[in-house]
């Protein structure tokens, strides 16, 4: 059973394990909450068990709301995981998996993590003294004491075979009588400030430049309509997406990304080799966006 937080960047490396499990015969079902379930393609290959669980975050009536809703909703995982029995449950981070780590525990079912960033989560951070394993994805992650590293094992961000197979393929032409493909990728916060940046930046480019490029764009829902006009009144090929389903195909074609620094959008710019320019969210958890996308600045530099 896989327990995952409801963002994409929970999300997706989730759904590549359980289909890498799928492949070798096993049964996996997977555990999140109303955000995770209506992320596109994880939920259509296993069964799907939503557990809502609130963030320990805000004032201390949110606080205390959420840790009522977490315990009822070990209840409820520990009567899941009696009927399923399975033989060991794989959190993925996020406060969603939460609930469901803390029942295997109870139930003396085996626990291991995998924390997708530079810096360990907090329910990772939690669990990881209860964990048989830590699957980790950046070789000096942060926030783990010398006995969790004694039982973590290196195993990069699992990402989608049709993800993995981009490192075959060619960089695009790219000469004078090609176009020029942009990816513009926010994470699951739609990063506004992208929306509000690139297209006024982009307007400013010479003519002959502008003619070449075609953008595409994820944005929050609320802003495709502005961001779309801002393209068309500056001349700009662009098609725009609150969720950009068909990745993989994107990426291929893409000349150069500016994005977010979610663990999940760097393990897969990095498995297509495309050159970005990376924007971290100012406000994530221990700055964990800005430390994963100075591990891949140093990559780079180091060839």
């Amino acid at each position: 059973m896989i327990a995952a937080g409801g963002t994409g960047g929970h999300m997706m490396p989730a759904y590549a394990l359980s289909l890498e499990l799928q492949d070798r015969g096993h049964i996996t079902h997977l555990v999140t909450d109303k955000r995770g379930a209506a992320v596109p393609g994880p939920l259509a290959d296993q069964p799907v068990h939503i557990l809502d669980s609130g963030r320990m975050t805000g004032g201390l009536w949110v606080r205390v709301r959420a840790l009522a809703r977490i315990v009822r909703n070990i209840r409820v995982a520990r009567r899941l995981l009696r009927e399923e029995r399975p033989n060991a449950v794989i959190g993925f981070g996020g406060y969603p998996a939460l609930p469901t780590l803390l029942a295997a525990r109870s139930l003396k079912i085996p626990i291991c993590l995998h924390e997708q960033n530079a810096v360990l989560g907090r329910v990772n951070r939690l669990m990881a003294p209860m964990a048989e394993a830590i699957g980790l994805s950046y070789p000096d992650t942060e926030k783990l004491s010398r006995g969790m590293r004694a039982r973590t094992v290196l195993t990069g961000n699992p990402v989608r075979n049709e993800v993995a197979a981009l490192a075959a393929k060619p960089y695009p032409a790219l000469d004078e009588d090609h176009m020029l493909r942009l990816l513009v990728v926010g994470g699951s916060l739609g990063a506004r400030v992208l929306s509000d940046v690139v297209p006024d930046a982009l307007a400013l480019l010479p003519p002959h430049l502008k003619s070449r490029l075609q953008v595409t764009q994820q944005c929050r829902e609320e802003d495709l309509e502005k961001v779309r006009a801002r393209y068309k009144d500056a001349g700009i090929a662009a098609e725009l997406a609150s969720f950009i389903a068909d990745m993989p195909e994107r990426l291929m074609w893409t000349h150069l990304a500016i994005a977010r620094a979610g663990a999940t959008t760097l393990a897969e710019l990095m498995c297509g080799g495309r050159p970005s320019i990376l924007v971290p969210l100012p406000i994530a958890t221990d700055d964990h966006q800005t430390k994963n996308a100075r591990h891949l600045a140093d990559q780079a530099a180091d060839g």
